[in-house]
């Protein structure tokens, strides 16, 4: 890790290796650039993406990485133009920290669709000095100011942090496909997406549907927001529900059959997959061309609409399910989220890693 001048050193939890167990780091912090926001990490999410990073499943993790993208922390100062935020303040930070800022999709407010790739915010060159961003799970961020967000009164801060990746993640292509009071939206899968876009969707007004293969879910969905649940393994059941929905968000994060569901999208309806990241099964184009059906992809959602989202979350009172955990009992809820064991997103609880790291200095 590189060393600046006049850089603030701080702790965290980093892999070492695709092969190590996450454990304590420590680091510095970038010093203030014009336009920077200091923060004290409060609380980070725990989302599946920084189990795969921490892997290198998806192949690019450059080591030490040091998670987290679903950050709620308080400013601690800010640089000499920046003007949005003081001392003291409650800020979030989402999946990205940069972007080029004047390319077309930066300027339409969809600075993640960068044509020149946003700066995320871990694992990714930074763009002014090209060291690797390092996450959340570290008791201080800097980051540009524009891509700092307001947390709102009354959303609390214990729970916020999921509404960063796993809400903008399901809320964008709500937004981006016109779901209104009474559009049909099925929900594929309830994790920790899953989970917020039933309760995104239900705040809407949607008629919201979870489709799932487990009937021991339906009760949880019930009690989320979800008005009617679908059994995907239940054949008559899924055949009486063809033509049925307007809108389906897709969680399920690994490769999987689009087959049974292609059937129940509506003329003009949309599937949308927000959790598998890679290969897909083959399916069969018939569906889409005779319903005039389509099958999409989203990825989280520009600062604008997560600002948005936020406003709406405290609005509505929608909150993630929450588990609070120590940062040392990271390693335990990597495995646990491996087995589908939490209900439904990690949270750590940053003031559980207090003083200097215990490890060596990288």
């Amino acid at each position: 890790m590189p060393t600046f001048k006049n850089g603030q050193e701080t702790t965290g939890y980093a892999a070492r290796s695709n092969e190590s167990a996450m454990e304590p780091i420590t680091f510095e912090r970038r010093p203030l650039r014009d336009n920077d926001v200091a923060m004290e990490v409060l609380y980070c999410g725990v989302c599946h993406s920084d189990l795969h990073q921490a892997r290198n499943d998806w192949g690019g993790s450059v080591y030490p990485v040091v998670p987290g993208h679903e950050i709620v922390g308080r400013v601690t100062a800010t640089g000499p133009k920046a003007s949005k935020y003081k001392p003291g303040d409650l800020v979030a930070v989402g999946c990205m920290v940069d972007s080029c800022m004047e390319c077309d999709q930066c300027k339409a407010g969809d600075e993640q669709y960068c044509r020149h790739e946003p700066t995320l915010t871990y694992n990714s060159p930074d763009r002014v000095d090209g060291y690797n961003t390092h996450g959340g799970y570290s008791k201080h961020l800097v980051a540009r100011e524009d891509f700092v967000l307001r947390l709102p009164k009354g959303l609390d801060p214990a729970r916020a942090a999921p509404i960063l990746c796993a809400g903008i993640t399901t809320y964008s292509p709500l937004r981006q496909w016109g779901v209104k009071k009474g559009s049909r939206v099925g929900v594929i899968g309830l994790g920790g997406l899953g989970h917020m876009a039933v309760k995104l969707a239900a705040g809407m007004g949607a008629d919201v549907t979870l489709i799932t293969r487990s009937e021991a879910k339906t009760k949880d969905a019930a009690k989320l927001g979800a008005h009617h649940a679908l059994i995907s393994t239940d054949p008559k059941a899924m055949a009486a529900a063809a033509n049925s929905f307007d809108l389906i968000i897709d969680t399920v994060p690994v490769e999987h059959d689009l087959k049974p569901y292609m059937p129940l999208l509506d003329i003009n309806g949309a599937l949308v997959m927000v959790g598998q990241i890679g290969p897909m099964a083959d399916f069969n184009s018939v569906p889409l061309i005779m319903g005039r059906r389509q099958v999409a992809g989203s990825v989280i959602g520009g600062i604008k609409e997560t600002q948005e989202l936020l406003d709406f979350c405290a609005e509505k009172n929608i909150l993630p399910d929450c588990e609070t955990i120590r940062m040392d009992e990271i390693n335990e809820a990597f495995a646990r989220m491996e087995r589908g064991d939490v209900h439904y997103r990690f949270v750590i609880d940053m003031a559980s890693l207090e003083g200097p790291a215990s490890a060596k200095q990288s």
